[in-house]
């Protein structure tokens, strides 16, 4: 029951898909600093390298880039023939790399739509699949090994804004996330989902000019996420005081889902 014990993350080894920025680098740094050794990806290698090695320096722990496209399954395969070669298990999987579209009904284009699906959903099923034997590597009745999907509170609210990829992806990763969860269970692979709400990223920013101001102020706790919420929400599920938590997607969100006169559809 000693606190350390039981939110330890100490020694293990995780994959932060998207984890250079945003959220992504939020949880990262939640890892690292108590001891876990990061792998993170995204598409852009000169900005991933240089945030590596920022995180590495910062923490005094290894942070190590892998740069790939994972919206396609050559990509994946890429990113996966890489993990492979330098470890023999991952403890921890956060599925996080994700893009937004924003088009009106009447002209919402094709590409909008499989750009943010493709990303959102599809990568996370392909790349939780062909990582599925490191994971079981690691996994045991006690210990087990987990994986983490990165939603979204628009997958349970109407968003206020024109994303309909976007919210119908957030939506799909919710119910993926219980089904993954059914399947996985019995190899002690538990698979868990986080909604966030707003945090500031480069997700959010544009739509806002990077002022939060307006969204703190309808935020039922009247601030935005930090990375300590995300980060505690993060080792808290991959830690001892989480191993009895499964299929569940937990709302990061200041309130705004669960509390309906502030919410901000």
């Amino acid at each position: 029951m000693d606190i350390n014990s039981l939110f330890s993350v100490d020694g293990k080894v995780a994959v932060v898909t998207g984890g250079s920025r945003g959220i992504g680098e939020m949880i990262t740094a939640g890892f690292l600093a108590n001891g876990v050794k990061v792998y993170i990806s995204a598409r852009k290698a000169p900005a991933l390298i240089e945030k590596a090695k920022e995180l590495s320096e910062k923490y005094d722990q290894e942070c190590i880039p892998i740069p790939c496209d994972l919206s396609s399954i050559d990509g994946i395969k890429d990113f996966m023939k890489i993990i492979s070669e330098k470890e023999d298990g991952i403890d921890f999987l956060v599925n996080n790399a994700g893009a937004a579209w924003g088009e009106s009904f009447e002209t919402f284009s094709e590409q909008g739509w499989d750009k943010v699906m493709d990303l959102n959903v599809k990568s996370i099923f392909f790349l939780t699949q062909q990582m599925r034997d490191l994971l079981s590597k690691r996994s045991s009745l006690e210990d087990p090994s987990r994986v983490i999907n990165i939603g979204s509170i628009d997958g349970l609210n109407v968003p206020a804004l024109e994303t309909y990829s976007y919210s119908a992806s957030k939506s799909a990763v919710h119910h993926l996330t219980r089904v993954m969860a059914s399947k996985l269970v019995k190899e002690n692979i538990l698979v868990n989902a986080i909604a966030p709400g707003p945090y500031p990223s480069n997700m959010l920013g544009p739509a806002v000019n990077y002022d939060y101001s307006e969204i703190e102020k309808r935020n039922p706790r009247k601030r935005v996420g930090s990375p300590e919420d995300i980060a505690g929400l993060v080792i808290f599920l991959c830690s001892r005081a989480g191993a009895y938590t499964v299929g569940e997607t937990i709302t990061s969100d200041g309130g705004i889902v669960k509390t309906a006169s502030h919410n901000l559809g």
